[in-house]
């Protein structure tokens, strides 16, 4: 139970953080824009050229098929990367006390770029040889890839604010990262957890009712609610992925040095990493 209040309360502190900055929800949505731009680039060939039958299984045996895939895989990892780590930059100089701007976190990307490159290039391996393994074994062995994809995320968590604050390698930051899991796997794991409950509660639970509401009065309200309702849940996923990351950029502060960011409680801090030190 003190890891939940001391979670909820860094979840608190990060919250408060955006409200002093709200131009940080730009980097995800900055994001969501290029992925998509991504996916239309590798779709509309495929499909506009008619060649859509490359998907089917016949064809995946071709070494075309799984590069193109890998391709994929790569440039989507990289995407997300890069402007996680310009959001990560901007809150590590807010946290810092400074007034970070866009350009500032772009910039600072740009000069991450090869261990940006570096860290999608291994986290994308990764995760296609994960997928690769889990198309070709049974039932049990499917679980077993899930609990080696989870406890891949899970300790791989803190790499990427290692890599813009400290500009290591990423086999280094990955060691790193794996270090500092084990003095906050909880804060981790339940402020990840929470993060989702929240989105759930927020934002999936209220639309599945609005529609169901709507369905039942008049059909035609769904022409207004479905876009008004997808608009509400594009903004609250920005707003979640920019505090997941706050937050994120909170631990690792802690991991690191064991001092409270502005905004953040030095006490609840200690009190955390005081239990951690004790039992090591």
């Amino acid at each position: 139970m003190g890891k939940f209040s001391r979670t909820w309360q860094l979840m608190g502190a990060s919250w408060r953080l955006l409200k002093q900055d709200k131009r940080l929800v730009v980097f995800p949505l900055l994001s969501g824009v290029v992925l998509a731009l991504v996916i239309a680039s590798f779709a509309i060939p495929l499909f506009g050229t008619g060649t859509q039958h490359y998907l089917n299984a016949a064809n995946r045996n071709n070494p075309g098929f799984y590069a193109g895939v890998f391709l994929f895989y790569f440039v989507n990892y990289f995407v997300l990367i890069f402007f996680n780590s310009a959001l990560i930059a901007c809150v590590l100089k807010q946290m810092a006390g400074g007034e970070p701007t866009l350009r500032y976190g772009l910039r600072y990307a740009w000069q991450r770029l090869p261990q940006i490159f570096a860290w999608a290039l291994l986290t994308s391996t990764v995760g296609f040889v994960l997928r690769l393994i889990e198309g070709r074994v049974g039932f049990i062995g499917r679980i077993i890839v899930s609990v080696l994809g989870m406890a891949w995320a899970i300790t791989s968590f803190l790499v990427v604010p290692v890599l813009v604050a400290e500009g290591k390698g990423p086999i280094d930051a990955y060691k790193q990262s794996v270090t500092m899991f084990k003095r906050t796997w909880g804060e981790q794991i339940i402020g990840n957890v929470s993060f989702g409950l929240i989105f759930l509660l927020l934002g999936v639970m209220p639309m599945v009712v609005v529609i169901l509401l709507g369905l039942m009065v008049n059909p035609v309200l769904l022409l207004v609610i479905v876009p008004v309702a997808a608009i509400y849940v594009i903004a609250l996923a920005l707003i979640q992925s920019t505090l997941q990351t706050i937050y994120q950029v909170a631990i690792y502060r802690y991991a690191t040095d064991g001092r409270a960011p502005d905004g953040f409680d030095d006490h609840l801090i200690a009190e955390s990493f005081r239990l951690k030190k004790n039992k090591n």
